[in-house]
């Protein structure tokens, strides 16, 4: 295994739709996917896109640990080919930031509820719904196969910040 080089904001990797894997067994895929969630874990990330690594596939590894997920836990999971599905028109804000744009945070709508569906690195078929910061997670790092960056869905810049000033945001949307 190997940490990767991650892809910063302005590689147009980032900016590309990455190539559906026609054979998630492949050995290489798994590699990818080692090297990916190893990455991930270094950073430190929740999620992590293959086009983030300069690998244009489709392919994510995430996990939602105890402290972030609300009183849910996904262990370290590898999808290929995912694909989601909104499970209802709610969407909320919430804080997003990303290994590819460090340094930055901002106030994301995403879609409340999601079923989501992939492949795993044993060729079986995985489905799951989720809410929550599981389902941002998902949404967020779909979005790199897809060439779209956290910042392409925010309705509002004034809402992006540096992480150690996007406190001054949070205070001011409760006062």
């Amino acid at each position: 295994m190997a940490v990767l080089t991650i892809a910063r904001m302005g590689n147009p990797v980032l900016r590309a739709v990455a190539e559906p894997i026609a054979d998630p067994t492949d050995p290489e895929v798994a590699r990818l996917a080692a090297d990916m969630i190893e990455t991930m874990m270094d950073a430190p990330g929740v999620g992590l896109a293959a086009p983030q690594v300069a690998v244009a596939r489709r392919i994510v590894v995430f996990r939602v640990p105890a402290d972030r997920g609300e009183g849910e836990t996904v262990a370290t999971t590898v999808l290929v080919n995912p694909v989601i599905e909104p499970l209802d028109g709610g969407t909320e804000l919430g804080w997003e930031g990303c290994l590819s744009i460090p340094g930055l945070r901002g106030l994301v709508p995403r879609h409340s509820r999601i079923r989501y569906r992939g492949i795993g690195l044993d060729g079986a078929p995985i489905e799951r719904e989720a809410s929550g910061f599981h389902a941002r997670v998902l949404q967020h790092e779909i979005d790199h196969l897809d060439g779209v960056l956290y910042i392409d869905r925010m309705d509002d810049l004034t809402l992006l910040a540096f992480t150690d000033e996007a406190h001054h945001i949070t205070d001011a949307r409760k006062g």
